[in-house]
């Protein structure tokens, strides 16, 4: 039976609610005459005390809450790509429509206590039975395909064993068109018939299960040169993007989400301002993913919650979609989670411990914020996922981080730091010299150099890692270089150094700049990416043993001449199927050097 409880109080978005006896740790209840939708949060006694993920406003003492017997969870089934969701996954087109056919003159809001289910249930999919591996009669464990669905022009969606079901196939569907809502399969356990749905429930707050971790060994292929290159992130990895205030973080993610070459985007817009949810919103629809040409909305999912919607939500919100990361992991994708950004989440944290008069820590944060963290990173992975056929899928999790004032030793950063292996620090002084991405190198780290090194040494240069650290050893010179430059001038370096410094200004401006609105230069592919650095080091090379012979830096640079606007404009004018005209000006360029030391 279902908990029956009153309102006793209202706190903002905490409600606290008397005989409840019987409720349960974060079950979903509805809240007052509008059932709104609720989430306990802590129990003292009979007494619950409930965070509810929509407006409060016009609660009263007295007014009731029921108990669903069961948690927060989502649904998870086809529909889900192409979709825009709320925090706690209400569809907010479906919602809009709703809404319009109350208010149809009036400017439209999301009501309080409508309720649309997350997955249409009229729609037909096709499905195909999956015989090849799984035959009526045998035994099928969680996790196992039984059928396929055409979700859209670009993801297959593959209908597996719920977890938690395991027993006899003694029925499955025909191919043909069905409801979401339509039996596909049926499992016998002990004497006991289960439905095989094509959607089933999961609680957003529980890992869903896999097989094997594995290691994060293949890099996440981004077409951003200095992050694919200096600081690559690999698939099923953890990483941050903290900046202060105009250093381009949403642009940065927005990049991430459109260029990578994860199959599924799950986007979220956790706490951000309206105009700039709205900016993906619109962008999204109209843009084509680059590795297919196929509509982007296809791969990908979008989470709104805005900082004008009740801050509960924007708490749930990170958990759902970490939730739908997972399922499609489990399906055999490389998923990557954006989250922009974890500090207004912080946010919502602090404010729901402070209703809750819970002790508050640094900066008012609650005492669990790193364990909070450290919870939604550890979902990240590249992982052997449950059942049959054997697939492997992975989790890559981005989080933007929002520090006051660009202070990195803020809790939310200082935290986030312990639980990730990539760092891409955005600098405020890159920033306003119109640098972007605006990636401090100095700063910045990332943990799978390593790991990720064979893949560029198999597929695209056996050189790759021999000069991506030669080219982070000029950049870390050149940043020490520049201390004695403002004291002294360039007169007072050698003229090595002053080659140093040359390079490292090519480096800048042929290689780490990079446009994301330009049709060429917005994505480079590992093969031009190394094309680009080999010239710049070539050139390096070359200068240096020019600078033995007697030569001077100056004397290089007016060598080059127009062949240095030539290399710095290249990722601009050279499209990416057209990597021999790179070297084609690596070549000009060092015949040019050649014949400065033959004099």
């Amino acid at each position: 039976m279902p908990v029956k409880g009153r309102i006793v109080r209202v706190s903002g978005p905490l409600v606290v609610a008397e005989g409840m006896s019987g409720a349960q740790m974060y079950e979903m209840v509805y809240v007052g005459e509008a059932g709104l939708i609720g989430e306990i949060t802590r129990i003292s006694g009979d007494k619950a005390y409930i965070q509810v993920y929509e407006s409060t406003s016009g609660l009263r003492p007295g007014e009731p809450v029921e108990g669903t017997g069961g948690p927060l969870s989502v649904e998870l089934g086809p529909g889900l790509l192409g979709t825009i969701f709320d925090g706690v996954q209400r569809p907010l087109p479906l919602i809009a429509e709703e809404v319009a056919k109350s208010q149809p003159k009036r400017r439209m809001f999301v009501e309080r206590g409508i309720r649309v289910p997350p997955l249409p249930r009229d729609r037909k999919y096709h499905f195909r039975p999956a015989t090849d591996h799984v035959k009526v009669g045998e035994k099928v464990e969680e996790g196992d395909i039984i059928g396929y669905v055409r979700e859209t022009s670009l993801i297959e969606h593959k209908i597996m064993i719920p977890p938690g079901v395991r027993g006899k196939l003694v029925w499955l569907a025909p191919e043909g068109d069905y409801t979401i809502e339509d039996p596909v399969a049926v499992v016998e356990r002990d004497g006991r018939k289960i439905e095989v749905k094509m959607y089933h429930k999961w609680p957003v707050r529980v890992p869903r299960p896999y097989k094997v971790k594995l290691d994060p060994v293949l890099p996440l292929i981004t077409g951003i040169r200095i992050i694919d290159t200096f600081f690559p992130m690999a698939k099923g990895g953890t990483g941050a993007v903290p900046g202060g205030f105009g250093t381009g973080k949403t642009v940065t993610l927005h990049s991430l989400a459109q260029w990578s070459e994860a199959r599924v985007v799950v986007y979220i817009g956790c706490g951000e301002r309206g105009n700039e949810m709205t900016e993906v919103l619109e962008r999204f629809p109209k843009s084509k993913d680059p590795w297919t040409g196929k509509p982007l909305m296809d791969r990908t999912i979008l989470i709104a919650n805005t900082s004008n919607m009740p801050v509960a939500a924007r708490e749930a919100s990170i958990y759902v979609g970490i939730t739908l990361a997972e399922y499609y992991r489990d399906m055999g994708y490389d998923v990557l989670l954006v989250a922009d950004s974890t500090s207004r989440w912080a946010e919502a944290l602090r404010e729901i411990a402070g209703r809750l008069e819970e002790m508050p820590a640094e900066e008012g944060y609650p005492s669990y914020l790193a364990s909070r963290l450290a919870e939604f990173y550890e979902r990240a992975g590249r992982v052997e996922a449950l059942g049959r056929p054997p697939r492997t899928g992975s989790v890559t999790v981005v989080g933007a981080v929002s520090p006051p004032g660009g202070d990195f030793s803020e809790p939310v950063t200082s935290h986030t730091t312990r639980f990730i292996r990539v760092f891409w620090a955005l600098d405020t002084k890159l920033a306003y010299s119109r640098h972007y991405p605006a990636i401090n190198w100095i700063q910045s780290y990332s943990a799978y150099v390593d790991l990720v090194t064979p893949w560029w040494h198999e597929n695209v240069d056996k050189r790759w890692r021999e000069y991506r650290d030669e080219a982070m050893n000029i950049l870390l010179r050149e940043n020490e270089l520049q201390e004695i430059v403002r004291l002294v001038g360039t007169e007072g370096l050698s003229e090595k150094d002053k080659l140093v410094l040359e390079t490292a200004r090519m480096l800048k401006d042929g290689f780490l700049k990079q446009n994301a609105f330009d049709p060429i230069d917005a994505f480079s592919t590992p093969q031009k990416q190394f094309a680009l650095l080999k010239t710049i080091i070539d050139i390096h090379r070359k200068g240096e043993e020019l600078i033995e012979k007697g030569r001077t830096a100056r004397e290089i640079r007016e060598a080059l001449g127009r062949l240095y606007i030539d290399i710095v404009k290249a990722k601009f004018t050279v499209p990416n199927d057209r990597l021999e005209e790179i070297e084609a000006i690596r070549r000009k360029a060092l015949e040019a050097l050649e014949k400065l030391e033959q004099g």
